[in-house]
């Protein structure tokens, strides 16, 4: 180009400019825009500067657009600023403008973009399961350390999860926001008494206070609320479960002595927190090293005294940095509740609405407030008949194990999350009335089984009627809304006899609220509707959670003569098993169904072998052949009856004889042999093994009919003895339910559904051998830091030795493989210590209301 040419240029430049800038000034100053039309029309300013032949059109970029545009809040704190002078928003050079333009752009906050939905799981895949193995130095009170974050976010991916999470780009920030906890100050002029078990304070009217860690709660003076439950002075003392992985119960002094309730916390030994040694899923759930209101009670005792449970003012007081909320309900949860428990014995609510919508929560609120040992509440109702839980989520159930429904006759209010009862014992806390097994975590492979079951169960909340006749009901539905579930949902309004339905989402959509609006009103009962409560954060995925309370179902031990249970720290590959025949004279197995399309009989042994099966009772063979019309009995005498063949004091004894586990010694009652005709004639043996195949139906496996049998629990099949015919069972289940089962006439029949495969019960060896190994390698450490002269270095190398080897055959076992690559570990462990996991759950598809949490 020219010199000319180039003076032509840029005096039509400055010719256009100054034309543009005569019109900007004869306009009305520009009403502030926003940062998309701000961000237009500098594109437009620079498109013109650029092509001088074409005079641009005057532009009315100030003006507003007709249709509000959604924006983040980032961009709305943007409009919300003042629009600066228009003198100063021009620039007379296209190099100046370009690079304002960029720097503005850099500026503008952007909206946030998702990541990928991943899921922090536990879940090993079925065939390579990938452990980290790396180092561990830490000392006995810091056992929670960074290698811990690594096997506690888990190995391998989760399958079939419908829970959807992501990581925010500005989690580390919050992930260590300071959040209120307590609002009582533990202090000398509130504590009453400390020592290294025990804490007795007194909180002020209104005050509140907060604990991490499980304990024993003795009430002495006054009245507080805790998880819905209004606790009175008494000489009874509660356990309380509040683990990090769900929101913190709130203690609450709603009624004074003196200006102050009092109360006593006492450390407790139930042995849930040595379920960490053998999974990582119970790694940093419980307190962690002292806090400050620790220290302050437990000066006057030595510096490594520590309780089960700590006191937080704020989640900043939480040694382990986790995110820690406190347990709240809204008012309108808190005033529905209320209303609800006034209707006393004539009580039956079904719960229902979206997933993560806070259902299982309003239902443990609800279940304690009716439970409250309260001499007299403000209706002057007086429950001494309990209150039944019909639970007909199989996928999150509150006191059983996931792929059953049932109905439970509770008596005394639980404060926990589901893994801390994940049955009942028949004791004080309550009995399962009866059970069926579904084989999965949704109902919608087979609602009509699942129809079945939830009538039956009605049927016996009817029965425990006439023994208790002011027992309220409690119906627990899960989110399964839409299509085919809003029907079943409503086809229980109208069919169940309710006195209330509550649905947990003030948000819609319409396509659910109208049919069950109608259903409610053809049935004349109430539909109230609640807002959601989800919890935002999340560090355990459903399917996690899932893996933890099938663990501590299987660790669970209900010994005689104690009045809370006990969990066992041993490995299951290390407990006795419980052998059972499934062929010969003394057959205690009848058959082994499997759910779903039907298979070649040749590969049960392998679709058995290591499975989670349900042991099922089959009281009539009308179940197999799907002809059942009711149970031979009714009444009070028929509901005692399956009480006792359903539950037992205690789980299977592993210490006992052989021959006391073992179902040979159990002879087959008569009218038990009357059945077998029947029930053979639908069974084919398999080849090899002799198993007993059950199938009835044609293409698929019709399941059996709820009316004639009913569920014991599950089991692990540890493995196939082909050669004594017997199958190696690892199970809770009492042997008195067994042999009561068996003695009344019940076969025995092993469900084989589509649970989540058992990879925990597969890396407990491992796990448990690193963490010998650990314990080993710290006491070793301390005793020669503390100048043991008495220590025999060969003697421990010999130990030290045989723990690594121990490692060593643990981690060399099928469907599990060891990671070893410590740095990918230790970047991957870091990342995660400054991420949480924030859940995104939808209503419904396209929905906008609750999507995203």
């Amino acid at each position: 180009m020219t010199l000319s040419n180039g003076l032509d240029f840029c005096w039509k430049i400055s010719h256009i400019l100054e034309i543009m800038k005569r019109k900007a000034d004869k306009q009305p100053t520009a009403a502030p825009m926003s940062a998309v039309a701000a961000r237009k029309a500098r594109q437009q300013q620079a498109q013109a500067a650029v092509t001088p032949m074409k005079p641009p059109k005057p532009e009315s970029s100030g003006e507003p657009p007709s249709k509000k545009a959604r924006r983040t809040p980032e961009e709305e704190e943007e409009n919300s600023a003042p629009a600066a002078p228009a003198e100063d928003r021009r620039q007379t050079r296209r190099s100046t403008r370009r690079k304002t333009e960029d720097s503005k752009i850099q500026n503008t906050p952007e909206k946030k973009v998702k990541a990928p939905a991943s899921k922090p799981v536990e879940q090993v895949p079925p065939l390579n399961t990938s452990l980290s193995n790396e180092n561990e130095g830490a000392s006995e009170e810091e056992s929670e350390d960074e290698n811990d974050i690594v096997r506690e976010n888990g190995v391998g991916t989760a399958q079939n999860d419908d829970d959807e999470y992501e990581s925010p780009a500005d989690t580390p920030a919050l992930a260590q926001e300071e959040f209120p906890l307590s609002r009582t100050r533990v202090n000398k002029s509130n504590i009453v008494y400390s020592d290294e078990e025990r804490l007795c304070v007194r909180i002020k009217d209104k005050m509140s206070l907060v604990l991490l860690g499980h304990y024993d709660l003795w009430v002495k003076r006054g009245v507080i609320s805790l998880m819905g439950a209004k606790l009175h002075p008494s000489s009874r003392v509660y356990r309380v479960y509040a683990p990090s992985t769900h929101s913190l119960p709130v203690i609450k002094c709603v009624s004074s002595v003196d200006g102050a309730a009092e109360i006593e916390v006492k450390s407790c030994h139930s042995g849930i927190y040595r379920l960490r040694d053998l999974s990582p899923l119970y790694q940093r759930v419980w307190n962690g090293k002292n806090t400050s209101a620790d220290k302050l009670t437990l000066k006057n005792e030595p510096q490594s005294t520590r309780r089960t449970f700590s006191v937080l003012y704020t989640s900043a007081d939480d040694s382990l940095k986790r995110h820690l909320r406190p347990l709240h309900l809204e008012k309108q949860w808190s005033s529905a509740i209320k209303s609800l428990s006034q209707r006393g014995g004539r009580l039956k609510t079904l719960i229902c609405g979206p997933k993560a919508s806070g259902k299982s929560t309003f239902s443990r609120y609800l279940l304690n407030h009716l439970l409250s040992p309260a001499p007299q509440t403000e209706t002057n109702y007086f429950n001494t008949d309990g209150v039944a839980f019909l639970d007909l989520d199989p996928g999150q159930p509150e006191f059983s194990p996931m792929g059953q429904v049932y109905l439970a006759h509770l008596r005394s209010p639980v404060f926990g999350p589901p893994f801390s009862h994940p049955s009942l014992d028949g004791s004080q806390t309550g009995t399962m009335v009866r059970a069926h097994h579904i084989g999965a975590t949704s109902p919608k492979d087979d609602p009509d089984h699942y129809m079945l079951a939830a009538m039956d169960l009605m049927d016996r909340y009817r029965a425990l009627l006439a023994t208790y006749p002011q027992c309220s009901l409690i119906i627990n539905y899960p989110g399964w809304i839409f299509g085919l579930g809003l029907e079943v949902a409503t086809w229980l309004v109208r069919s169940l006899g309710l006195s209330d339905v509550v649905y947990m989402s003030e948000k819609g959509p319409m396509e659910v609220i109208e049919p069950l609006g109608q259903a409610a009103h053809e049935a004349m009962v109430p539909l109230t509707t609640l807002p959601s409560q989800p919890t935002d954060f999340v560090s355990r995925s459903s399917a996690q959670l899932r893996s933890m309370q099938m663990q501590s179902y299987f660790h669970l031990s209900h010994a005689d003569g104690l009045r809370n249970p006990l969990w066992l720290d041993q490995p299951l590959c290390h407990t006795r098993p419980f052998r059972v025949s499934y062929a010969g004279p003394n057959q205690g197995i009848r058959g082994i169904m499997v759910m779903g399309s039907q298979i070649d009989s040749d590969l049960l042994h392998d679709v058995l072998d290591g499975a989670l099966v349900g042991v099922v009772a089959v009281e009539s063979s009308r179940a197999i052949l799907g002809e059942a019309d009711g149970p031979s009995t009714n009444g009070a005498e028929e509901d005692e009856k399956m009480e006792n063949a359903s539950t037992g004091g205690s789980d299977v004894n592993m210490e006992e004889d052989q021959e006391e586990q073992d179902t040979n010694t159990a002879k087959p009652s008569k009218a038990q042999q009357s059945t077998d005709p029947d029930i053979e004639a639908n069974i084919t043996r398999t080849r090899n093994e002799n198993l007993p195949y059950l199938f009835v139906g044609a293409g698929s496996c019709t399941p059996l009919d709820p009316r004639a049998s009913h569920s014991l629990g599950l089991a692990l099949v540890r493995s196939v003895d082909v050669s004594s015919r017997t199958l190696e069972l690892v199970t809770p289940i009492a042997g008195s339910a067994i042999r009561h089962a068996l003695e009344h006439g019940s076969g025995l029949v092993l469900v084989r559904g589509q649970l989540d495969n058992p990879n925990w019960a597969v890396s407990e060896e491992y796990y448990a051998a690193r963490a010998a190994e650990k314990r080993h390698r710290e006491t070793v450490e301390k005793a020669r830091k503390a100048g043991n002269e008495d220590l025999d270095s060969a003697a421990q190398a010999r130990v030290s030795a045989a723990l690594r080897d121990r490692v060593r055959r643990a981690s060399n076992v099928p469907w599990m493989t060891v990671v070893e690559d410590h740095s990918r570990r230790q970047q991957e462990a870091s990342q995660r210590e400054k991420s949480l996991w924030k859940l995104r759950k939808k209503a419904y598809p396209g929905s906008e209301s609750e999507g995203d949490w």
